[in-house]
This record gives C-alpha cells, structure tokens and sequence, in this order.
C-alpha cells in the first residue's frame, strides 16, 4: 500500500514539474523558429576557420579497451570483465574478452552522462553519508565498499546507480580514469548541435523554468540527453521529500540502510526517466505539429515583428538599462580582471600542449615512415593518427592543464556551483581543434601523394605541410580561445545581474506585455527580451574596452548584425542556461541556434581542397541604431527581408543548447558553433581564447591594443621551425607558435574563424544507455 501511494505521488510531482517545463518550452519553440527563420533570410555568413572540419565523424572504431575488475552487487563479489568504449563513448562490459570477439551480449551498458569519476573509497564514502544524513557507519565499522586494492575507480551519480571498478597499479588507475573521464566528458555532451530549433528551444525552457525557482546560477547536472536533463530536473525537486520520507522507514545497518537508499533513488530515476521521455517527446510533437503555421506567419510578417521587437526592446532598455549599468559598474566590472586571469593560463597550457602533442605525433610519424618502409607503411601510421584526438591517454596531458583552474572567492561571489562547466567546454574545444588538425594534415598530404617520388620527396612534403597546419592551428586556437574566454565571463556574470536586478525589475515586466502585437506573441518574449536588454549593458562595457586587462590591453570587439545573446553562451550550455540573441542593439531574446555560413573567399586566402577560405573576413564595424516607433495596430505587410535601415547596434552572440542562456530573436548570422567570449591579454602571454559549445554565435574580434595591419593574414603566426625529421631528438618540441610573446589578441587580426561544429555528442536514449 505504501509503494503505492508512493508511486502515485511520484508520478503526480513528476507530471507537475513536466507540465511547466513543456509550457516554457511551448513558448520558446517560437521564439526559437524565429530566429531560425530570420537568421536564414538575413544571415551573410561569418569568417571561416583556417583548418578543415571533419564532416563525417569516425566510426566503427573502438576509443579505448582493456580488463577490469568490477563489483557486482547481487553477490558482492569482484569479477574480471572485458571493458570496450565504442565510438559513441558508452562504456560496454562483457564477461570476458572471448565473449566481446564471439560478439556475445554484453553485460552491462552504461551511459556516463552526470557521473564523477572518484579514486578513493574515502571520497566516495563521504558524497554517499551526505546523501543520506544521519545515516553514517560508526568507527570500526564495515563500510559501504571494500575494495581489494588500493586503486580503485568509482562511477558516483547523485540519483542513479554507481559503479565500482579497480585495478592492480597507480598506472592503470590512471589509464583508466582518462577513459572514464573521456566518456563522462563525451555523454554530458549529449544535446544534438543539429537541432536549430529544439535544442535552443529546450536549453532556454530549463532555464527559464528554474529562474522561476529563484535558481540563477550555473546547473551542474544540465548534462546528457534532454531526457536526463529533465530527469535531473525533476530529481532534484523530489529528492528532499523522497529522502524525508524513505529515510525513516529503512532498516538495519548504516551501511545496508545507505545501500537500500542506493537503490530507491535508482528506481525512483528510472520511473522519472520514462516519465519524461514519454511527455517531452509528446510536447515536441505539438510543436512541430504547429511548425508549418508559425513558419508561415513568420515568413509573411518578418518586418512587422523585427520592428515591433525592437520597439518593444526599446523600452525596457528605457526602464532596466540604468539600473543594469549602476549594477554592472559596482559588481561586476572590478572583477572581470581576476575572471579572465584565472581562466586564461590553464586555457592557454591546454592549447599550447594539443599543439606540443599534434607536433610530435606528426614529427615520431615522419621519422618512422622514413626509417621503416616510405609509402608502404603511410598508410598504417596515418590510420592511427586519425584517432590521436580520441585517444584519452594521448590527449590527459592537454586536459590536465585545466584543473589548475580556480575561481577562488569568486564562486561564492557570483554563485558558480563549480568549474567543471568550464573545464570540459575548454576541454572539448582542444579535442575538436586537435581532430581539425588531425585531417587538415590528412587532406593536404593526401593531395600531394600522387606527386611524390621516393622517401625524401615525402619527408620533406610532411614536414611542409606540418609547418603549414601548426600556422593554421595557431589563429584558429586564438579565435577559440577568445570565444571561450567571452563565453565563460558571460556564463559567470549574467546570471548574478539577473539575480541582483529581479527584485526591482521582474515584477514591473508585466505592463510591457501590452505593446507586443496580438499575432507576434509567439515569437516576442517579455522575459526573453529583458535579459536581452541586461546582456547588453554587460557587453557594451566589454566589447568597448571600459574594462582594462593587462597591461593597458583592452577587451574590445564590434557587434556583428546576427550575433546573439544565446550564441555567447553556446558553449556552455549544457552547464548553464543560455542566452539568446538579438537584432539591432538589443540583446537577443529567444532560443537561437548557432550556425555558421561559409564566407566569401579574402584575397590572399589560402584554399583548402574542401574550397574553404582559410584566412577570416574581418568583421563589420557596429551599426547605428534605429528609433523606435509604436506598435499598437497591425502594420501593413512588407517584404519578409528586415529593413535596411532596422537597428544592428551591439548585438551579443547567441547560444545554443549547451548551456542556458536567454535565446535571441536575432538571426544567428556568423554565429559559430562556440559562443565567443570575451577575452583579455594575459600579460606575458599566455594564448587566448576558446569555448563552449559548437554553436555559438561569434562576437567581434578583440583587437590587440597595438595598431593592427590591414592585412587579412597578419595575425597568422609566422611560420613554425619544424627540425629536420632524421635528427629529431625523442623529445623534439614543436617550435614555439609565439603564445608567450604575444598577446592573446593577434595582431592584425580583424575577424574571428567559426569554431568546429563539434561531433554528435552522445547515443540517443536507444543506444548504450541501458543503464544510467
């Protein structure tokens, strides 16, 4: 009878919550579609980045496999298993090796999104007495878990179930921490960057859903397919009155009761889970239901609602902007130094060590192919070369740079739960640089096979072609560099304004409802276009150079027309609720998706076989606003073309799934799949720039404080020394690309490369998600 009623009431919570998140996503699927639609009619497209991307990822490949030892809880006992992690990056584990080669059905299926990696029992002895308080094994007691030896790795998830692995030694421990690490990484990833409507339309809804909680700050479980983030959603609401209610209830030993407790949150989630793949995939379904009608209504009366937005912005930028600037001037410019300090060095020693690794993977591959078998042995090497970017042990030098990353003091300050959103973002940009190097090299080498005529010829070819890639690397990691770092301060700061300003801003936001149109009010939101209007008081003090980095350097940048408020927090959305953009000066307001168009070929440019301009446009200067007009009565028809004379004052990026941030009514023209980020200098040099999330719109490039040439092709680094291949000695460093007598800013550079649209994040609810 109990159960009963328990599931009854879970089910009746759970629909509840679901039922207000699907109303918030309702009305941000318009606001998305409009901004899908304008981008479309009026995005030109934005600057190219130099290396080629990989358009068809690589499958049918196996990232990592070995023996491990795994508890197996119905017998408590330790048995070997086979463990294999697939392209997709689920961790699959069969009962041996035999059974994986006879392809037999594997025994456990995990999908590691939300999961922490722990090696130590101690550690994970402490997260499992808080999860259930009061309830702590006495001293001398029987713990929770023994492990055999004193390696062990343990999968810990704050609902569902946890996993319990060790190995013999420190070094396999550390082998397989890098896997786990990778796959976690890889499934937190998991909303699709294809989705141009749905997943802006999603991140902006869980957002806005939990500001209406009083909930502003970064969200550490927006991580995994939507599914899982609506289970984590619903979880967190539930489990204080879960626990409230199981907790007196269970019986026997501390360590059975924590054990028992285990389990029900499990099951609990599970329910959940089907609860709200069951509902969400039902609210998609309205939506795309009505699609074809808002499109239409969209395409007829583009004019008429840019210009009733803008309208509509106009005012409460009349009424909020003050406020937000007093506010931005007391607390957030006197720490915007300290934010980009900390963010730049571990930033800069990640990109600076995928460059170090590329260099003397290419330059070990060269000496081999020379010494062993020339062209016959090509293609042996080049094939493990393809999947140095996946490769988990290969790549830990380059990830390990960010967790010298600390906010110290400022997470109390501007409420950010951890680092961990900005670890991974950075962290997923350096393995998407490292790919796009990886086939840029692959590319241009296979384009010069034909032509080549014994072994010199072809050590000489890869060492002209290494040189050629690490110039092309070194302006694209700058470009990233600087988005991440624009992302990060935004994901930091605009939340606790949001937060600072809603006691005396949200409640008269009500009495602007009246100016919106009767038939635009699917595409024009209050909310969205208030936090467009904050958004913008942050950026026009970083885009204008009022906050001072080193040295005199400033952060500077034009608004792009196009650019939005979601594409700026792109890149980490799935931390955080994203912003979206806007046109005109505003800052955009619905969920917008980050895309990037290719851009015209630049005089000088180099061009990849794949015909993509390899050196970037520079962006164009901000444009002047337009006044704004009432719109009480229906306008008459125009052309679905935006006027030439509507606003494109500082427009901020937009975003896209990752993270959540307002989404923007602003057509994500030259948005990149990594929302930019304002960046600073560091003062001796450390290299700027990358993040978030593959679809992010692209704020304009920060000049360096010097004068830059005109030049397209000034800012790319002078071309790298690479040493004869036959001398390298075993530990050849690959010549400096200059990040530490530079600025983070090249100089010259005018405009800023679209950031690789990342690779599809995890397997859908169907694949290796069997377990959670």
């Amino acid at each position: 009878l109990f159960l009963t009623w328990l599931c009854c009431s879970i089910a009746e919570k759970t629909g509840k919550v679901l039922g207000e998140f699907c109303r918030c996503y309702k009305e941000q699927f318009g606001v998305a579609l409009f901004n899908s639609v304008r981008y479309e009619i009026e995005g030109t497209g934005g600057p190219q980045a130099q290396l080629l991307h990989r358009k068809v990822p690589l499958e049918d490949h196996v990232i990592y496999s070995g023996n491990i030892f795994q508890y197996i809880e119905e017998n408590k006992k330790w048995r070997n298993r086979f463990c294999m992690v697939p392209h997709n990056y689920g961790l699959v584990l069969y009962e041996n090796k035999l059974a994986y080669e006879r392809q037999l059905p594997p025994r456990v299926l995990i999908n590691s999104a939300g999961y922490k990696i722990l090696t130590s029992v101690e550690q994970y002895l402490e997260l499992v007495n808080n999860s259930l308080p009061g309830v702590t094994p006495k001293s001398g007691h029987s713990s929770i878990l023994k492990c055999p030896t004193d390696f062990p790795l343990i999968l810990w998830h704050p609902y569902a179930r946890h996993y319990y692995f060790c190995v013999m030694t420190g070094k396999e421990q550390e082998k397989w921490r890098a896997v786990f690490q990778d796959c976690v990484r890889h499934c937190n990833n998991g909303i699709s960057e294809d989705s141009k409507v749905e997943a802006p339309a999603f991140t902006d809804a869980i957002r806005m859903y939990r500001q209406s909680k009083e909930q502003y700050g970064t969200w550490d479980m927006l991580c995994g397919n939507e599914t899982q983030v609506l289970s984590n959603l619903v979880m967190e609401e539930l489990l204080p009155e879960l626990r409230s209610t199981i907790a007196p209830r269970l019986k026997g030993k501390a360590p059975e009761r924590q054990r028992t407790w285990i389990q029900v949150s499990d099951a609990v989630y599970r329910m959940v889970y089907e609860l709200a793949k069951e509902q969400y995939d039902a609210a998609v379904a309205r939506c795309e239901q009505e699609r074809p009608q808002l499109e239409s209504t969209i395409r007829t009366d583009m004019d008429q609602i840019i210009t009733s937005k803008e309208h509509l912005a106009s005012k409460i930028r009349a009424f909020v902007l003050p406020k937000a600037e007093v506010c931005v001037r007391n607390h957030v410019q006197p720490y915007i130094s300290s934010i980009l300090e900390a963010l730049m060095t571990p930033t800069s020693q990640g990109f600076a060590e995928v460059r170090e690794v590329f260099f003397k993977e290419v330059t070990d591959m060269n000496m081999n192919v020379v010494n062993e078998g020339g062209l016959e042995k090509l293609v042996e090497y080049m094939e493990k070369l393809s999947h140095l970017a996946f490769h988990p042990v290969k790549m830990q030098s380059c990830y390990e740079k960010m967790d010298q990353l600390k906010l110290e003091g400022l997470q109390q300050r501007f409420d950010v739960s951890s680092t961990s959103v900005f670890k991974q973002r950075a962290q997923i940009h350096m393995r998407q640089q490292m790919d796009d190097a990886v086939h840029t090299f692959e590319t241009l080498l296979h384009q010069e096979l034909g032509k080549l005529q014994g072994k010199d010829d072809l050590c000489k070819s890869i060492q002209r072609i290494l040189e050629r890639v690490l110039k092309k690397f070194d302006y694209d990691s700058s470009t990233v560099r600087k988005k991440f770092f624009r992302e990060a301060l935004l994901q930091i700061t605009i939340p606790f304004l949001l937060r600072k300003l809603a006691p005396t801003c949200k409640g008269e936001l009500a009495k602007f409802q009246e100016l919106i149109f009767e038939d635009f009010a699917s595409f024009i939101l209050v909310e969205n276009t208030y936090e467009e209007v904050v958004l913008q008081s942050v950026m026009k003090d970083i885009m204008q150079g009022r906050v001072p980095c080193e040295e005199g350097v400033t952060l500077r940048g034009s608004h792009r027309r196009g650019d939005s408020v979601q594409g700026i927090s792109s890149g980490l959305e799935r931390a955080t609720p994203a912003l979206s953009p806007v046109p005109g000066a505003e800052v955009p307001s619905g969920a917008g998706t980050r895309r990037a168009a290719p851009a015209p070929p630049v005089r000088g440019a180099e061009v990849s076989s794949g015909g993509q301009c390899a050196t970037p446009a520079s962006s164009p200067g901000p444009a002047a606003e337009v006044p704004s007009g009432t719109v009480r009565q229906r306008p008459e028809p125009a052309s679905p073309v935006p006027r030439a004379d509507a606003p494109s004052g500082a427009e901020v990026p937009q975003a896209t799934p990752r993270s959540s941030v307002p989404a923007s009514p602003v057509p994500r023209a030259d948005v990149p799949s990594e929302a930019e980020v304002p960046h600073a200098t560091p003062r001796s040099s450390v290299p700027a720039s990358p993040v978030p999330r593959a679809d992010s719109p692209s704020v304009s490039s920060v000049p360096h404080a010097t004068a830059a040439p005109a030049s397209p092709r000034a800012n790319v680094p002078a071309e790298a020394e690479v040493p004869q291949v036959t001398a390298a000695p075993p530990g050849a460093r690959s010549p400096s690309p200059g990040w530490h007598q530079r600025s983070e800013m090249e100089t010259g550079e005018q405009g800023e490369c679209s950031p690789p649209q990342p690779r599809a994040s995890t397997e859908s609810g169907e694949g290796v998600q069997t377990e959670f």
